[in-house]
């Protein structure tokens, strides 16, 4: 067993968090305070490679793997719930369908600006009935001649309205349910296509949630990704990566509340001495450390075995059930660790506490999770 990371995997690390702590981190507050979307953020993820870290060098990407792009957010998160989100959704559920299942020409295409930043991606799965039940889907695609006719709407799609490439599904026989699914990719322009209003949010306020409209939006055939009415299970396959990419989200932000509470601590004065120096203090911050460890070797073993090629969903849900779920806790004790200034916005772990709580409910719900790995518990 091998428990330490390779040097490129730590050189990765490094470059990812210098970036993080230099220019994202001086940002971070004025990014939630303002809402807007940090476009020149983004294109610099792009120049450092970091948008494509898990593609090889042929598709615009970095020729790392998906070890890469989680330790990646893990340390975007440890500053920003916001540019993780963004990052997340555009390279984990955006650029990673195409990569698996689209054809040289739509990864020639789509993959290589988008991997280098050049074009911005988002992923439209969930719909105003189909959430957790994704296969209720009601957007339509209907073949005519060398075009697909799509009609429907689809809701909270992360980067939704800046994107200029998404990732959709939509039915093609109504009659099969799950398996008739399919995914398409659309252009930013295309006539019928327009996105809706952008959510406001609890946290993650400068990651644009959007609502997208199709209405008798025609897209060339050659825009079908992978094979027809094989859909659900390419997002079901999407959505593995996606848990574990939220997953190291939700670590990030961890660790990020974990280390101001321990410097806060150490210099926070009360009754003559540091706070630090007592013990109910001392456990808040013993469990946190613990429970981050631990959430780090499962976010790190999923993303292990998903470069293995072996089937992790399990592990992926095991992960984002457990890590996301202790996140929360971790934020919350930093607040407590704070008083009242971790309840004011001059602190940071108050951002963070808003920014984890979408980690919970995101790329499944953890009561999806659940039925998930209950699922394969009880069937092995």
């Amino acid at each position: 067993m091998e428990f330490e990371l390779s040097e490129e995997h730590r050189m990765i690390q490094r470059m990812v968090r210098e970036f993080a702590e230099k220019e994202i981190a001086p940002r971070a507050e004025e990014i939630d305070e303002t809402d807007r979307f940090p476009e020149d953020l983004f294109r610099r993820m792009g120049e450092l490679g970091i948008l494509g870290l898990p593609f090889p060098e042929e598709y615009g990407g970095s020729g790392g793997d998906y070890i890469a792009l989680v330790l990646a957010l893990e340390e975007i998160a440890r500053v920003s719930g916001t540019m993780a989100i963004i990052l997340d959704a555009h390279t984990s559920l955006c650029c990673e369908p195409i990569y698996l299942f689209g054809t040289e020409e739509q990864k020639r295409k789509y993959l290589v600006p988008l991997a280098r930043g050049e074009k911005i991606g988002a992923f439209g799965l969930t719909e105003p009935q189909a959430g957790s039940d994704a296969g209720a889907t009601r957007t339509r695609a209907v073949r005519d001649g060398d075009h697909w006719v799509i009609n429907g709407q689809k809701c909270f799609i992360t980067n939704g309205s800046v994107a200029d490439v998404v990732v959709f599904t939509a039915k093609t026989d109504p009659e099969a349910g799950t398996r008739g699914i399919s995914a398409f990719i659309v252009e930013k322009g295309t006539p019928g296509f327009r996105p809706g209003r952008d959510e406001k949010k609890m946290g993650l306020k400068g990651s644009v949630t959007s609502e997208l409209f199709f209405e008798d939006c025609r897209i060339p055939a050659e825009n079908l990704l992978g094979k027809e009415n094989e859909g659900f299970k390419q997002f079901l396959t999407t959505l593995d990566a996606g848990r574990v990419a939220i997953a190291a989200m939700a670590l990030g932000l961890a660790q990020g509340a974990f280390e101001r509470s321990v410097a806060y601590a150490r210099q926070r004065v009360q009754f003559g001495q540091p706070i630090a120096n007592f013990q109910a203090i001392q456990w808040m911050i013993a469990e946190m450390a613990t429970e981050i460890e631990a959430a780090r070797l499962m976010v790190y073993r999923a993303a292990w075995l998903r470069t293995k090629g072996v089937r992790f969903t399990k592990e992926a849900s095991m992960a984002k059930l457990f890590t996301t779920e202790m996140s929360e806790r971790v934020c919350r004790k930093a607040i407590q660790i704070h008083g009242g200034y971790g309840y004011i916005r001059e602190y940071a772990v108050e951002r963070m506490y808003r920014d984890q709580r979408l980690c919970a409910i995101g790329e499944g719900t953890n009561e999806i999770q659940r039925l998930v790995i209950a699922r394969h518990v009880l069937r092995d």
